[in-house]
């Protein structure tokens, strides 16, 4: 079923889809420079701007750069670039434009601290993949306190710009199919940011990471704009977790203007995400644009707070938009995952103006995440908050999965969640329905047919 997009979705639609290269394309792109190498050059900084809707602060601002590193290659796809990396880099820090430089290929075959960057440009115009040593890299990869994250490297600093239209490839297939025989697995992030502060990353191919495509730890005024995500399974094994952008005790991060292929959330606010901006993506196959999971961790306050998300086009998704909170029982979504027993708070979101195409359930509010047993999760309510939520301008479809509802609205308690609006909710079920699962919301704010039926849970 095909929808006619809003006016401001096609105008998303329209640019993203420029940064979306046909894997036929992108592989020629790779190949044609095999042999030989361009001329060499630096891109120009994009000028990146946030509309239509503004962020808490203004973007980032870096002053000219004062000197130019090209970062040299083995080019043979096998040695480990890595050394020649952290030359450029160190070389050109505190002023400088590093070049990735097109028409070569780079392996990095080495965890890499890049905490240290200071006011440095990064310009990957070129083929970086990281090594398929998935033993050294469970070994020595950096590790994040929150889940079972870490990262190939690790990204901080201050006022650093990465942009210019080259492809970063994390190797993914590997690790989809080691993921498969062991769960327990440690499957690095694409993106691993600690601390980057004051900074933007624009203009990139991301392909097959092996679990998130971002982590964003510890950060603040960021922003990510024409990121183009994609990368499944090409065996029988699925590419799992593989999130597009998940944040973590960071503030004030804008992500916009980009196009996500994949299989898990499209993005993830998890605890401590506060002043986020999200607007004009275009999101496919994935578990939606999610707050949380929250309320995993016993003893642990949790804060996703002032966060608005606009103009999103979602299809053949789990969910469009979607609020997910650990019960105060333990509790396991699967064996690697587990939680419960966690507080804190969820206030001041906003989901304005979503396209639902093939979605299973256009919004999720869910407070009993991990745990099957509905009697149980009410027996022990979170102790997690939701407050000030509001669902607008909502249309399209959903899937077949859940009909005749088209949403769920679950709170552990009645006194969990308060101020939960859906208004403009525009959205049916394959057969017509707008029947929604309500459980202790005040039905009155909902533009929906609240039911007494849960067909799906978790």
């Amino acid at each position: 079923m095909h929808f006619k997009l809003p006016a401001i979705l096609a105008v998303a639609s329209a640019t993203v889809s420029i940064a979306n290269p046909t894997w036929q394309a992108e592989n020629s792109w790779i190949q044609s420079f095999e042999g030989h190498q361009a001329p060499e050059h630096t891109s120009p900084r994009p000028n990146i701007s946030c509309f239509p809707k503004t962020p808490h602060q203004p973007p980032p601002w870096s002053p000219p750069r004062n000197k130019v590193c090209y970062v040299k290659s083995y080019n043979d796809s096998v040695s480990d670039d890595s050394t020649y990396v952290l030359n450029a880099l160190h070389d050109c820090n505190n002023g400088g434009h590093v070049v990735f430089k097109q028409g070569l290929k780079y392996t990095i075959g080495t965890a890499l601290d890049l905490t240290f960057l200071n006011h440095i440009d990064i310009d990957v115009q070129s083929y970086i993949q990281f090594s398929n040593d998935t033993t050294y890299w469970q070994a020595n990869s950096f590790r994040f306190v929150f889940q079972n994250v870490t990262s190939f490297f690790k990204l901080g600093g201050n006022d650093v710009n990465i942009f210019g239209g080259g492809t970063i490839d994390g190797n993914g297939q590997i690790w989809y199919d080691l993921y498969a025989s062991n769960i327990y697995t440690l499957r690095p992030v694409l993106f691993g940011l600690d601390g980057l502060h004051n900074s933007t990353i624009s203009n990139l191919v991301l392909r097959y990471s092996p679990e998130y495509y971002h982590f964003i730890a510890n950060s603040t005024n960021v922003v990510f704009d024409n990121i183009n995500i994609a990368g499944g399974s090409k065996s029988a094994n699925v590419a799992k977790n593989t999130d597009g952008w998940d944040t973590y005790r960071s503030s004030d991060i804008v992500i916009q203007n980009s196009h996500i292929n994949n299989g898990d959330d499209c993005i993830s606010f998890k605890p401590n995400s506060t002043n986020i901006l999200i607007q004009n993506l275009f999101c496919n196959g994935s578990h939606g644009i999610s707050v949380g999971s929250l309320g995993q961790y016993v003893g642990e306050f949790d804060i996703v707070q002032n966060i608005y998300v606009y103009n999103i086009s979602m299809h053949n998704a789990s969910d469009a938009a979607r609020i997910k909170v650990w019960p105060n029982t333990p509790s396991a979504l699967s064996g690697d995952l587990q939680g419960g027993g966690g507080s804190g708070l969820v206030q001041n979101i906003t989901y304005d103006t979503i396209l639902v195409d093939n979605v299973d359930y256009a919004i999720e509010v869910d407070q009993c995440y991990g745990q099957s047993n509905l009697t149980l999760c009410l027996q022990y309510p979170s102790p997690l908050t939701i407050s000030d939520v509001l669902f607008t301008n909502f249309q399209g479809k959903t899937s077949k999965k859940y009909a005749p509802e088209t949403s769920t609205f679950a709170c552990s308690s009645d006194s969990a969640c308060s101020n939960i609006v859906a208004q403009g909710i525009d959205v049916q079920s394959t057969g017509g329905e707008r029947d929604a699962f309500c459980l202790n919301v005040d039905v009155a704010t909902l533009d929906v047919n609240c039911t007494d039926t849960y067909k799906g849970f978790n």
